[in-house]
C-alpha cells in the first residue's frame, strides 16, 4: 500500500477477502460478525494504520429526506401501485421519493443503484431484476449505513427486511380450485428458475396437484424468460398442438395469462368450458377482456406501504434494528374464465 493513499473499507475488503459490508459491521464490532473476524480486521486495520473517513461518516448522518425505490418497470400495474404506496407513505413523513427503473436488467440496476448511492439517500427500496442472482451492488449501500428493503422480487442471500406476498398459497388457491371446477389436466406457465416468487408460485402449483391426487407431466410446464404476452401465445400453442393437451392453465402472472386468452379466442377454443386460465396479479385489464380472467390478487398498494414503514423504521432506529420478513396474503378472484 502506497504512503500516500490513504487506507479504505474497500482495500481492507480487497486484502482480507472479505465484502466490505463484512469490514465496515468488523470495525464497530457488531454482533452478526464473528469475533475471529473482528479480529482479523482490526489487526489489520491497526497495523496499516486505517483512520475512518469521519468526514464522509458525518455527511452520511446528514439526512437528505431522500429514499430511493428500484423497481423493473414504471409502465406496469402492478409496481405503479407499489410506486403509489411508497410515496404515500414516504410524504406522510416528509420524504421524497426517487423512482429508478431496471428494465428487467441487472447491468441497468447496478447503474441505477450507483447513483442513488452517490446521490446519499436515506433508504432505499428494491425489487430486484430478473437477471439479479448476486447482489454485492446492493451491499455497499449496507456499508454506507444506508438501509435497504426488498418488496415482492427478493433474494434471501440478502439480509434486509422483506415485504412479499405469499405466493406460494395463492398459487396454492388457485390449482386447487382449479381442481374443484372440475379440471384434472392442468398445465403451469412460470417464471424465470432463478426467481424466488416463480419458485414459490410454481411450488404452489406442483403441491396443490400432488395434494389433489394428480399428476402432471414436465410438458405441461413451460418457463418464461420475459413474462410477455406473446410468451402466454406461444406457449398456449405449444400446450394445446401436445397430443393429450391440458384442460387448464395456471399462469405466472396476468400479462401471461392474456396472451393464452388471445390465443385460445384465435383459435376458437372455449374459455372456461374447454380450457380454464388463471392468472397472478390481478390486472384492471382482466375484468375487462371476454370472458373476464380468474387471478390471484397481490396487494401492490399495501406492498409499498410495508416496505416504507420498514425502512423508515430502519432510517429512525439505526441499521442494528432487527430485519424482519412481513408476509402479505394472496387471495384468489374467482371470475368467468374458470367453470363455476
Amino acid at each position: 500500500m502506497s504512503e500516500k493513499h490513504q487506507l479504505t473499507l474497500k482495500d481492507i475488503a480487497r486484502e482480507l477477502g472479505l465484502a466490505v459490508s463484512t469490514v465496515s459491521r468488523a470495525l464497530k464490532s457488531h454482533p452478526d460478525i464473528s469475533k475471529e473476524t473482528i479480529k482479523l480486521v482490526k489487526d489489520y486495520a491497526e497495523k496499516h494504520h486505517y483512520v475512518p473517513n469521519l468526514l464522509a461518516v458525518n455527511f452520511r448522518k446528514s439526512k437528505t429526506f431522500n429514499i430511493g425505490l428500484i423497481i423493473p418497470e414504471l409502465v406496469h400495474q402492478f409496481f405503479s401501485s407499489i410506486i403509489s404506496g411508497v410515496i404515500k407513505e414516504a410524504n406522510q413523513h416528509g420524504y421524497n421519493v426517487m423512482i429508478c427503473q431496471s428494465n428487467e436488467h441487472v447491468d441497468d440496476e447496478k447503474k441505477v443503484a450507483q447513483a442513488l448511492l452517490n446521490s446519499r439517500v436515506d433508504g432505499v427500496i428494491i425489487s430486484l431484476s430478473n437477471e439479479t442472482d448476486e447482489v454485492s451492488h446492493l451491499k455497499e449501500f449496507v456499508a454506507a449505513d444506508i438501509p435497504v428493503v426488498q418488496v415482492d422480487k427478493i433474494s434471501d442471500s440478502f439480509d434486509t427486511p422483506k415485504v412479499i406476498v405469499n405466493d406460494f398459497a395463492g398459487a396454492y388457491q388457485a390449482v386447487s380450485h382449479f381442481v374443484k371446477s372440475g379440471y384434472r389436466k392442468i398445465a403451469h406457465i412460470r417464471g424465470r428458475l432463478n426467481v424466488q416468487h416463480s419458485n414459490e408460485r410454481f411450488r404452489g402449483y406442483a403441491e396443490a396437484i400432488k395434494d389433489e391426487g394428480l399428476s402432471y407431466s414436465e410438458d405441461y410446464i413451460k418457463v418464461c424468460d420475459q413474462l410477455t404476452e406473446e410468451e402466454g401465445y406461444e406457449f398456449a400453442e405449444q400446450l394445446m398442438s401436445l397430443p393429450e393437451p391440458p384442460d387448464a392453465i395456471f399462469c405466472v402472472t396476468d400479462l401471461v395469462a392474456l396472451g393464452v386468452m388471445k390465443y385460445l379466442r384465435e383459435k376458437n377454443i372455449q374459455v372456461p368450458d374447454q380450457v380454464g386460465v388463471i392468472g397472478f396479479s390481478n390486472w384492471k385489464l382482466g375484468e375487462i377482456i371476454s370472458p373476464t380472467l380468474s387471478t390471484v390478487h397481490q396487494p401492490g398498494y399495501e406492498l409499498g406501504e410495508k416496505a416504507t414503514e420498514l425502512l423508515l423504521d430502519k432510517i429512525v432506529n439505526g441499521m442494528d434494528s432487527p430485519n424482519q420478513t412481513v408476509v402479505l396474503n394472496a387471495d384468489l378472484i374467482v371470475r368467468e374464465s374458470v367453470k363455476n
